[in-house]
């Protein structure tokens, strides 16, 4: 082979190569190439989903640490399992008679994987949600979080019943409870109350020198807070220490002291070490306030599942609550990037029937379905539901998304992504672009501390999601940024901000 030809064939390539994967236009490179970005690697392809072609693309397919853009897969599978009809029932049962008013034996609740058991609905079918979690630090979510386990209790009371000689028992047995999540370290559970937490939300005096309030919800004997905390300057650095006595596994204590600066409360929220044995103490007593005489499971006592299992009939049913559709739920996953409920999916996938008959779990269900649609999974990596453990190419992303778009749930699933400077995690993002209200993508961040030059390191930053171009190009796309490295203060908030930029350029200039 000649030196020419071989320069041809290599000129061919490249030129291959460049058609293959357009290059962005100048406004689009720009932010790309901003001096605090000079160490961070991107990647992204915006591509039409009717012309189903690249617009334009860079290292699109180099994998890329995702962060929650992860829930996108993780949801959809969902979505083509369970079915955006699915509803999770949830179930009190009784393992003995009723004799004048008492049950000759236990009250058994069956944890059915709800991850809204504890959400208020809104009347048009909706759960409520806050734009930051409160799992993240945000204000708790609006409405009493024991009201669904109240109307249990009503439930249970007009069918006559007022105590029983057993214990309530909390049967969490649909698959393993323990396992934290891997980004904000909550546990795990098919029993999920309150989102695993209880929120300590602290609001500091109107005046430098007053005691700050302390606010526990939901108030249960699980938990004690005891709270001595003095208002400083505003401006003033938090100094508070918190002690935990865990000496008694069924009755912890927290203790806290020192000062908080003036200014808006701060929700210091207390992951639940063990979910079902909290639901065991929160349901006891809220049957006592509903005038059923009741105690929890003690603590000596370690139950036959299988053998109460037996008692899950209708017959012997006391108390049944319904949740909204599954798309009400993936609402909530996509708009807040709720950690818990996503991480909890691979666990509820895996624990069906005909899964575990054939000794499989959550993941291999998600790989049968994506490489049964067709997709090379070749350009994914996923090992928890949240994002924590993941790698996408920007090209996989956007071939998944184009998937999601023709299924008969895409309009739901489009529906409960997070809108460009309106809500969930996109909420603060390009709030006067032009292209803000017009973008559906869910967000992604993962970030760590870099003690060496005392900043923080963005490990990933993402975002992945649709638009209608304002010519009219309907668009799957997907964005990522890694290894932002940069002396700038909130550098996942710069990130964040960059991408929702280059977002709304592409909205804006796709023609």
């Amino acid at each position: 082979m000649t030196p020419r030809l071989v320069l041809a064939i290599a000129v061919l390539a490249a030129a291959q190569q460049v058609a293959a994967q357009p290059a962005p236009p100048k406004r689009i490179q720009q932010v790309m190439e901003r001096p605090e970005f000079r160490h961070a690697i991107w990647g992204m392809e915006f591509y039409d989903l009717d012309a189903r072609q690249t617009i334009f693309a860079v290292n699109r397919d180099r994998l890329f640490v995702p962060g929650s853009t992860t829930k996108l897969l993780t949801t959809g599978t969902a979505f083509a399992t369970l079915g955006p009809d699915h509803r999770f029932r949830t179930r009190l049962y009784r393992t003995g008679p009723v004799r004048d008013g008492v049950v000759q034996g236990d009250l058994v609740l069956v944890a059915s994987g709800d991850p809204d058991l504890t959400r208020w609905q809104h009347p048009a079918g909706a759960y409520a949600f806050v734009d930051q979690d409160h799992s993240y630090g945000g204000p708790p979510v609006p409405g009493d979080p024991l009201s669904v386990l109240r109307e249990m209790a009503a439930q249970a009371a007009a069918q006559g019943i007022r105590g029983a000689t057993g214990q309530v028992i909390v049967d969490a047995s649909l698959y393993r409870e323990g396992v934290r999540e891997l980004g904000t370290r909550i546990v795990i559970s098919p029993l999920i109350i309150n989102d695993n937490v209880v929120d300590v939300v602290v609001t500091p005096g109107a005046r430098a020198g007053e005691p700050a309030t302390v606010t526990v919800s939901p108030r249960t004997a699980y938990l004690t807070v005891h709270a001595n905390l003095i208002t400083a300057d505003s401006g003033t650095p938090a100094q508070v220490r918190v002690l935990e006595d865990s000496t008694d596994k069924d009755h912890r204590v927290l203790t806290g002291v020192g000062r908080v600066p003036i200014g808006a409360p701060v929700n210091a929220r207390w992951a639940v070490p063990v979910p079902s044995r909290f639901g065991e103490f929160v349901l006891a007593e809220v049957l006592n306030d509903a005038g059923i005489r009741v105690i929890p499971r003690l603590g000596a006592r370690t139950p036959d599942y299988a053998q109460l299992a037996r008692s899950y009939v209708d017959s012997l049913r006391v108390a049944e609550h319904v949740s909204l559709p599954f798309s009400a739920a993936a609402r909530v996953i996509l708009k807040t990037s709720q950690n818990l409920h996503a991480s909890s999916l691979p666990f509820l996938l895996g624990s069906q029937a005909a899964v575990r008959a054939a000794d499989k779990n959550g993941f291999d269900v998600a790989r049968e379905w994506l490489q049964g649609a067709g997709l090379n999974t070749d350009g994914a990596v996923q090992g928890d539901g949240a994002g924590g453990d993941a790698f996408f190419s920007p090209s996989f992303m956007t071939r998944y998304l184009e998937h999601v778009a023709a299924q008969p749930w895409g309009v739901a699933f489009h529906d409960a992504l997070p809108v460009l400077g309106t809500d969930g995690t996109l909420a603060t993002i390009q709030t006067a672009a032009p292209a803000a209200g017009k973008v559906h993508a869910k967000t992604g961040t993962s970030s760590s501390y870099d003690p060496l030059n005392k900043r923080q390191i963005v490990h990933a930053k993402g975002l992945a999601g649709y638009f209608t171009s304002r010519s009219g190009r309907r668009i799957a796309f997907a964005i990522y940024l890694n290894n932002f490295a940069a002396n700038v203060p909130e550098p996942a908030t710069v990130a964040g901000q960059a991408l929702g930029e280059v977002a709304s350029i592409a909205w804006e200039i796709i023609r």
